[in-house]
């Protein structure tokens, strides 16, 4: 059963330009495009290296099962995309992302890496996927859910696009509940990480926004109540490094 804050996420109401009238959607576009050619760089720059072990773990979980066909949602410039062209030969792997310039910067990184033809990045909204029903065996998020501008709508999309059986594994940050990590999380999210965006990014309210979704994103349970919601079964959690990031996971 939801309850009122499952129906409507605080996240779905926060967006990346506070004066703006455009929808969520638009605006997570715009913001992407913007800073895309630093994204990479303030990944490294802003968790010190760790999203690359949350990265592995989703990854672990992926190859628990055998897959032949595998969508990343909100892939960015491909990072996670390109890890399991790595990881697993001879499955295809598809990324999507709503960002022009994102996808762009990815198709060049999997160019350098020599996976251009492991991999097919396409521009595509997520809460209309651009693919028949049952097209994957398994569909992954890493960052990117806490952006949709309807979250139950974007979970429902991915159950329809998933064969029976198929696995969902979604990787979002989240806010350390213990009273001294919460305090130095909101210190260096609330201040030190836009500081950082305005440095390296030229663009401190995009990471001014990240803080602010990470507050308002459901988080343990209550994301899982949202990912039953739209169909799944076998949910479940995992929080990592002190609560700074989950990984959900579940069945269709």
């Amino acid at each position: 059963m939801l309850n009122d804050d499952d129906n409507d996420p605080k996240c779905q109401q926060v967006n990346p330009f506070v004066s703006d009238r455009r929808d969520k959607t638009q605006q997570v576009r715009q913001m992407f495009d913007n800073i895309a050619p630093r994204y990479d760089l303030m990944n490294m720059l802003m968790t010190m290296g760790i999203f690359k072990l949350w990265r592995r773990r989703l990854v672990k979980t992926v190859g628990k099962v055998s897959h032949n066909d595998i969508l990343d949602i909100a892939t960015g410039t491909g990072d996670l995309a390109l890890l399991m062209a790595e990881e697993f030969p001879g499955v295809n792997i598809t990324g999507l992302d709503l960002s022009e310039q994102m996808i762009k910067e990815g198709k060049e990184k999997a160019l350098k890496r020599g996976l251009a033809d492991r991999i097919d990045l396409v521009l595509g909204d997520s809460l209309n996927l651009p693919f028949a029903d049952g097209s994957f065996d398994c569909v992954t998020v890493a960052y990117g859910v806490r952006n949709f501008e309807d979250l139950l709508r974007g979970y429902t999309e991915m159950y329809r696009v998933l064969r029976p059986g198929g696995t969902l594994c979604v990787l979002e940050l989240s806010t350390p509940t213990g009273s001294v990590t919460g305090s130095l999380y909101n210190l260096y999210a609330g201040h030190v990480i836009p500081a950082m965006g305005r440095i390296f990014a030229g663009d401190s309210g995009a990471y001014d926004y990240l803080h602010r979704s990470i507050a308002a994103v459901p988080q343990g349970e209550q994301m899982l109540s949202i990912i039953r919601n739209a169909g799944f079964d076998r949910a479940s959690y995992l929080t990592m490094t002190f609560g700074v990031c989950t990984l959900y996971a579940a069945r269709k």
